[in-house]
C-alpha cells in the first residue's frame, strides 16, 4: 500500500525582548546558570506575574507578517504538569483564546501552508544531564515564546524545511526574533503521521520533541517516515506518543505516550487580566512592519534589473538588502552593484567575520566607487584594491582616486610604449601565443598593467596587444 506523509509543526520562537515574559529578569544568552532569576520566574509563593507589553507587540507583528487575524481580546491559561524544568509546576500559556488566528506561510513554487494559530507563553528551564545527576538552569525559564502552530499541510521533509526557512526569514525580517538556532531561539515539535493515499482521515500521529536544527528535523522525519511505513507494512499499529531524536544513532526513541489537553487541566490564569487590544493599536503596529521578504525579492528584480538568484541572496538578510538598495540607487547600475555586493563585499565580511552594516563601508561609498568604475574613470583592479580600505576605514572614493592619481589611463599613445616593452621583454611568451596558447595573452596583459602601476585600461591593453601580435 502507498502512504501519504502528513506533517504539522509547532514552532517555538523566542521573542526579542530585554526582559522575561512576566518579570524584569534579563534575557541575555550565556549568563552563569541561575543568575537571571527572581521570585516570579522561580514560582515563589505570593510572587505575582506582570505582563511584558513588548512581547504582546512582537507577537501581533509576527501574526500580521503571517497574515493572521489578530484577536482584540485574548487571555492566558495555566497548563499544569510536573517536570523539573518548571519551577511553578505549571506554565503560563494561551490555550483557549490565543492572540493570532489563521495565517499562512507561502513556500517557493506557490504552495501555501496554513497556520492554525499563534499563542504566547513562557519558556521553561534548561536541563543538563550528566552521569549520575542532572542540573537545571532557570535562566531560560520565563523567556517569552511564541508557539506558531501549522495545520498538517506539509507532505515531505523537504517541505518542512522550506516552511521553517521561510518562517525564520520572516521573523528575523520583522525584528521579532533573532531565530538563532544555536542559542535555542527557534525550536520545533514535529508531528508526523501516514495515511493510505486517497484517504481523508489522518493516521495516528507521533510527535518528535524539541528539535532545534533544520538538518536534525529533516533526518528525524526521514527516519520516522521509514519506521512508520515499515510498521504499517507489517500490520503493526502506530502508537500516539512523544519520541526523541538521537542524532548520534540516527533514530527516534519513545519518551512517553502522548498527553491530551485534559491531562494538563487547563484553567484561566487567575493572576493576569485578559489582553485587550484596539484596532487602532493593531493598525499602528502594522505600520511598523517591513516589506515581506518574498515581496521584496520580486520588487528588487523589477527595480534593479537583477536576476532571481541575486535577489534571493540579497534579500535573505534585511540589513544586506537595505545596503544593496542604497548602493544601487547611488551607483545607478543594479546588476553591477549586486555583483560587487555578492562577490567582493560578502567575501570581505566573511574574511573579517563581521556584517557590512558594522564596517566602515557605507552604501554611498560603494555606490560612488562603482560609478567611477562604470564610467571607466578607474579600472577593475583599482576598484578592487580600494574596496578593503573603504571597508576598514571608510572615505570618499572620488577624493582618494584624485589624491593618489589612480584614474584609469585610456590613452592609446600613453599605453603603447608599455605594450611594446612587455613584448620585447617576453619573446618566449609571444612565441607561445602565436603558437596558439591563448593563456599567454593574459600574462602579457598583466605585464603591461604592472608597468602602468595598475592604471591602464585592461580592455585597451588587450586590444593593443592583439593588434601587435596579429
Amino acid at each position: 500500500m502507498e502512504y501519504e506523509v502528513v506533517i504539522g509543526l509547532e514552532t517555538h520562537v523566542q521573542l526579542k525582548t530585554r526582559t522575561k515574559m512576566f518579570c524584569g529578569c534579563g534575557t541575555a544568552f550565556g549568563a552563569t546558570p541561575n543568575t537571571h532569576v527572581c521570585p516570579v520566574c522561580l514560582g515563589y509563593p505570593g510572587a505575582l506575574p506582570t505582563l511584558n507589553g513588548q512581547a504582546i507587540r512582537l507577537t501581533v507583528m509576527a501574526g500580521l507578517m503571517l497574515g493572521c487575524d489578530i484577536a482584540e481580546r485574548s487571555r492566558f491559561d495555566r497548563k499544569n504538569y510536573f517536570y523539573p524544568d518548571s519551577a511553578k509546576n505549571y506554565q503560563i500559556t494561551q490555550n483557549g483564546a490565543p492572540l493570532c488566528l489563521g495565517g499562512h506561510v507561502d513556500l517557493p513554487g506557490g504552495r501555501r501552508i496554513r497556520l492554525n494559530h499563534i499563542h504566547l507563553e513562557e519558556d521553561v528551564g534548561k536541563l543538563t544531564h550528566r552521569p549520575g545527576c542532572s542540573g537545571v538552569d532557570f535562566n531560560r525559564g520565563g523567556l517569552p515564546l511564541m508557539e506558531i502552530v501549522s495545520e498538517p499541510d506539509l507532505r515531505s521533509p523537504d517541505e518542512a524545511i522550506a516552511y521553517l526557512t521561510a518562517l525564520r526569514e520572516m521573523m528575523v525580517y520583522a525584528g521579532v526574533s533573532d531565530c538563532n538556532l544555536e542559542e535555542g531561539n527557534m525550536r520545533s515539535d514535529v508531528n508526523v503521521s501516514l495515511r493510505p493515499k486517497g484517504q481523508e482521515a489522518y493516521g495516528v500521529k507521533v510527535e518528535i520533541k524539541n528539535m532545534n536544527t533544520f538538518s536534525g528535523i529533516h533526518a528525524a522525519l526521514e527516519y520516522e517516515i521509514a519506521r512508520q511505513t515499515q510498521a504499517l507494512g507489517q500490520g503493526r499499529a502506530i502508537v500516539q506518543e512523544t519520541r526523541r531524536w538521537d542524532p548520534d544513532l540516527g533514530e527516534t526513541f519513545t519518551m512517553r505516550t502522548k498527553e491530551n489537553a485534559e491531562d494538563y487541566r487547563y484553567f484561566p490564569e487567575p493572576d493576569l487580566p485578559p489582553v485587550i487590544l484596539t484596532q487602532a493599536q493593531i493598525d499602528a503596529w502594522a505600520n511598523d512592519l517591513p516589506e515581506a521578504p518574498a515581496a521584496r525579492r520580486e520588487r528588487m528584480m523589477r527595480d534593479y534589473g537583477i536576476p532571481e538568484y541575486d535577489a534571493g541572496v540579497l534579500s535573505a538578510d534585511r540589513a544586506l538588502a537595505d545596503f544593496f538598495e542604497a548602493a544601487a540607487k547611488r551607483s545607478g547600475n543594479g546588476k553591477l552593484t549586486s555583483n560587487w555586493v555578492m562577490a567582493e563585499v560578502l567575501a570581505l565580511t566573511a574574511r573579517e567575520g563581521t556584517h557590512v552594516k558594522d564596517s566602515a563601508l557605507t552604501p554611498e561609498a560603494l555606490g560612488d566607487l562603482l560609478r567611477l568604475l562604470d564610467a571607466k574613470t578607474i579600472n577593475g583592479p583599482t576598484a578592487k584594491a580600494l574596496l578593503p580600505e573603504l571597508f576598514a576605514r571608510g572615505g570618499d572614493p572620488a577624493a582618494i582616486v584624485k589624491e593618489r592619481g589612480l584614474a584609469q589611463v585610456a590613452d592609446a599613445g600613453a599605453i603603447e610604449p608599455l605594450v611594446e616593452a612587455a613584448l620585447a621583454d617576453n619573446p618566449k611568451v609571444v612565441a607561445d601565443y602565436r603558437a596558439g596558447k591563448q593563456a599567454a595573452l593574459g600574462f602579457l596583459v598583466g605585464q603591461v598593467m604592472k608597468r602602468s602601476k595598475g592604471k591602464a585600461s585592461p580592455q585597451l591593453v588587450q586590444q593593443l596587444l592583439r593588434d601587435k601580435l596579429a
